[in-house]
């Protein structure tokens, strides 16, 4: 029978299916489901650095008071305060009902104060820490560089925090994508994941109102993940794992194919329940049993850019090839 077990940021997993930050693993039982279903770790729902902040704040203006200075920033900084104690309490009881990795998250944008929660969670017991991270370049005073940096001071802060193993769960908009990775993988970070999704804005016509496009990704959303995985995997000093996308084995096959050690999966267990996490490491073990794979390093990066024949086909030189097999239908 096919071996399963894989390293992911040092962590020993009995799969390579991590279920990713959501709703899914926002309390406890429900870890403990996709424990039961098959998991080979979960990363817990992110705490917001917003959240974070707000109680960093109120404990500055209570320090330089004395006191609150009224009921509101009370119920404030309480109601927040609250928050916060209760990701710690998920981290502690999801870690005493289950025997895999569990990962905490933090939803960043800036290299603040918020660093200093990172000791808190660690503390609580969480394997890791999966920083999930995007700044949207959309202020114009600030170029590419300087967004970029602020990623590597983020890094050098919580490398002075803590001692669990660190994520980066990264967007692609980076000015020079592969320098920017293969730099980061440098740092002590321990794994890349690629890539963030994020929720997107549409346009409701009927109410001329901006609203919010599918949260749920398509299967055919893991061709990018893989694309970059498939270009960066032998160069940088991290791990890499996939996201968005997977909704079967198959695609966490291809994943590792091209050099991953583990894929993050939400959508397809939203839509067909714990269940899928059963059928998707079934369709991993049968096609390893029918190539003759007795573990994953077997055949993990065995399609990665630098190992194929023809490693152009990861790159958008193929776009023009790509279309000229088909027929003009006009």
């Amino acid at each position: 029978m096919a071996d399963l077990s894989t390293t992911y940021m040092g962590l020993e997993l009995k799969n390579p299916l991590i279920v990713g930050s959501s709703e899914l693993t926002n309390k406890p039982e429900k870890v403990k489901k996709l424990a039961d279903a098959g998991a080979g770790a979960v990363v817990l729902k992110s705490l917001f650095e917003e959240q974070i902040m707000m109680e960093v704040d109120a404990q500055r203006v209570n320090n330089m008071y004395g006191s609150f200075s009224d009921v509101e920033n009370y119920v404030a900084f309480y109601t927040r305060k609250h928050d916060l104690d209760e990701y710690l309490s998920l981290i502690k009881d999801s870690k005493a009902s289950v025997d895999i990795p569990v990962i905490a998250s933090i939803n960043c944008i800036s290299a603040s104060e918020w660093v200093d929660f990172a000791t808190r969670i660690q503390n609580a017991g969480a394997d890791a820490l999966e920083l999930n991270m995007f700044i949207m370049p959309n202020d114009p005073s600030f170029d590419g560089a300087d967004i970029e940096k602020i990623y590597f001071e983020v890094v050098d802060k919580i490398e002075q925090n803590i001692e669990i193993p660190v994520a980066l769960k990264m967007g692609t908009y980076f000015s020079g994508l592969a320098k920017s990775f293969i730099e980061l993988s440098k740092t002590s970070i321990s794994a890349m994941v690629l890539f963030n999704r994020f929720y997107s804005p549409d346009v409701n016509l009927d109410k001329e109102t901006i609203k919010a496009a599918n949260v749920f990704s398509n299967p055919d959303d893991f061709s990018n993940s893989l694309r970059w995985i498939g270009i960066l995997s032998d160069q940088v000093e991290c791990d890499l794992s996939a996201s968005t996308g997977a909704h079967d084995g198959h695609t966490i096959l291809k994943n590792l194919l091209v050099g991953a050690k583990a894929t993050h999966v939400v959508s397809t267990i939203y839509k067909n329940s714990n269940n899928q996490i059963k059928k998707m490491l079934e369709e991993i073990e049968k096609w390893m049993d029918e190539k003759g794979y007795q573990t994953l390093d077997d055949f993990r990066g065995k399609l990665s850019q630098s190992r194929i024949k023809q490693p152009m086909m990861y790159e958008r030189a193929q776009f023009m090839k790509y279309y000229s097999n088909y027929r003009d239908i006009r």
